[in-house]
């Protein structure tokens, strides 16, 4: 029998899915409205507290992974062991669960024995919050110059760390958080959830 993605040594995974940037591809803000109004057909309005299109495929001009990433904010009574059920069931791969301080839950579509599909997707599965994610992405929506220097960032980051995800994201967290930091002081509570 052939190996299995789950079967592979992260190594392995990062060979078979190094870091691509592309250029800015309008299509995606379709792909997440499309991939957004199934996932509230899996889950159910009831538990959905907000979902949002985030990282950099949700910037226009900015290159970025041909990846779309979706935030799923659930209230904070929802059955978690259900709605993972839901979403195995509908396609989407268990990447990692943690549960301390708060759920953080990633599932992915698009990754296969032979590479990435045409279109790939990581979504995330959060209680409802006041995420540096979303500030974040609003912060390069209204900076374009800070944008282009992540991008050139990026592109930096992808020569040195290309078969290796998890030092090309640790790699960004420096900058990621000054930006979030300086969001959050202008931006204000804007994602604190109002009860």
């Amino acid at each position: 029998m052939g190996k299995t993605l789950s079967g592979m040594s992260l190594e392995e995974l990062w060979e078979l899915f190094p870091i691509i940037l592309k250029e800015h591809n309008p299509a995606y803000k379709e792909w997440y409205l499309i991939e957004k109004d199934k996932i509230v057909n899996t889950v159910g309005r009831n538990d959905i507290k907000r979902i949002n299109h985030i990282g950099s495929s949700s910037i226009e001009g900015l290159i970025s992974k041909p990846t779309v990433d979706i935030l799923l904010e659930v209230d904070c009574n929802c059955d978690i062991e259900k709605l993972q059920s839901k979403l195995n069931n509908a396609g989407w791969t268990l990447m990692s669960f943690e549960s301390k301080p708060d759920i953080n839950i990633s599932f992915n579509k698009g990754y296969t024995l032979n590479g990435f599909a045409e279109k790939v997707f990581h979504f995330h599965v959060r209680f409802w919050g006041d995420w540096n994610e979303l500030y974040f992405r609003d912060y390069l929506l209204v900076h374009k110059e800070v944008a282009k220097e992540y991008g050139k960032l990026k592109q930096g980051l992808k020569e040195q760390y290309e078969y290796n995800r998890d030092r090309y994201t640790k790699a960004k967290t420096e900058f990621i958080m000054k930006y979030t930091k300086i969001a959050r002081k202008d931006f204000g509570n804007r994602y604190a959830p109002k009860l």
